[in-house]
């Protein structure tokens, strides 16, 4: 691994001054050109400058996450053990707490907070009066109050859409699943069918026929969904998915029903877990990218805590289409 010291050979100045040049003291006098020199021979020769976190203890990681949701969507469970994984390397102390647990068990002399899985108006409510800064990963309940980081769902479905109008498509379907309202508890339009039909209206091509929602994200439910696509007279020709999960049980349904794939069916979905690629087609899917969630999670957190950020932040964070054998 390259050093300062190396650096300071290299150029003919001093250790100190290679470090103080590198960490921007302006109080330092040298040349411009050894201050040039010293940066390039730093790149030249791999110099990596370690960054030292100031620590911030007393944060909660609330994985609100219920427990079917868990196992049938390991989406959740990929990110909290990143964000633990990453909190670590940031010198952020977590306190973990989940929803079993409930709000009365998490402290109220929080610095901040993390919050993973859906929460009613009512814990909102709760958690803004212990702490008030905190970040949401996948939902953003509250946008005046709370930063959040999401992936770009309606960036992906749209995306989904005019990848199969490109190919010819005119006969295109959705599965998927509904959203909770905040106040109510009771299910609404997820922003992933909101997408669809929008993107299938603006091309003419949008037939409620071909919508199927349910209340879950699980593997089941795509089974029980795609059976009951396989009673429709004319088939779509393409399948948008909302999450890989529910295309496992998709898929299912339509190898009993002995769908040719993508010949007859072609099936695009949403999260490329690590199933997706072992499946009966290899699925294609939009890959989400859980560490760069987290580590902007974790950075607006910082930002919050060391900096005094008052001004709340929404980030869709985007994904990166992998073709495989269902398209």
């Amino acid at each position: 691994m390259a050093t300062i010291k190396e650096i300071a050979e290299i150029v003919g100045v001093s250790s100190s001054a290679v470090s103080r040049v590198l960490n921007y003291d302006e109080g330092i006098s040298v040349s411009d050109e050894t201050r040039e020199a010293i940066f390039a021979t730093a790149e030249k020769i791999g110099y990596k400058k370690r960054v030292i976190y100031p620590k911030i203890e007393n944060v909660a990681l609330l994985y609100f996450v219920d427990h079917e949701d868990e196992l049938e969507d390991v989406f959740y469970h990929g990110v909290k053990d990143e964000i633990i994984k990453q909190a670590k390397k940031m010198n952020i102390q977590l306190s973990i707490y989940d929803r079993k647990d409930g709000m009365d068990h998490v402290p109220k002399d929080l610095s901040a907070f993390i919050a993973i899985g859906w929460l009613t108006r009512k814990e909102i409510n709760a958690l803004y009066k212990r702490c008030k800064r905190g970040v949401f990963i996948d939902t953003s309940p509250d946008e005046k109050l709370f930063d959040a980081v999401k992936p770009n769902m309606d960036s992906f479905v749209t995306q989904m859409v005019d990848y199969f109008v490109e190919k010819g498509h005119k006969r295109i379907g959705f599965i998927g699943g509904s959203d909770r309202n905040i106040d109510t508890g009771k299910p609404s339009m997820d922003i992933r069918e909101w997408s669809f039909r929008q993107s299938a209206a603006y091309y003419g091509y949008l037939n409620e026929e071909y919508i199927f929602i349910s209340e879950r994200f699980t593997v089941d439910d795509g089974y029980r969904m795609g059976k009951e696509l396989l009673k429709k007279e004319i088939l779509p020709t393409a399948l948008c998915v909302a999450s890989d999960t529910l295309a496992v049980g998709v898929l299912q349904a339509l190898n009993e029903g002995n769908i040719q794939i993508p010949e007859q069916v072609a099936v695009f979905s949403i999260n490329d877990v690590n199933i997706a690629k072992y499946l009966s087609p290899p699925l294609t899917t939009i890959h989400i990218d859980i560490p760069c969630i987290c580590e902007t999670a974790l950075d607006l957190l910082r930002n919050r805590v060391l900096y005094g950020g008052r001004v709340t932040k929404l980030v869709f964070v985007n994904g990166i289409p992998v073709f495989r054998k269902s398209c």
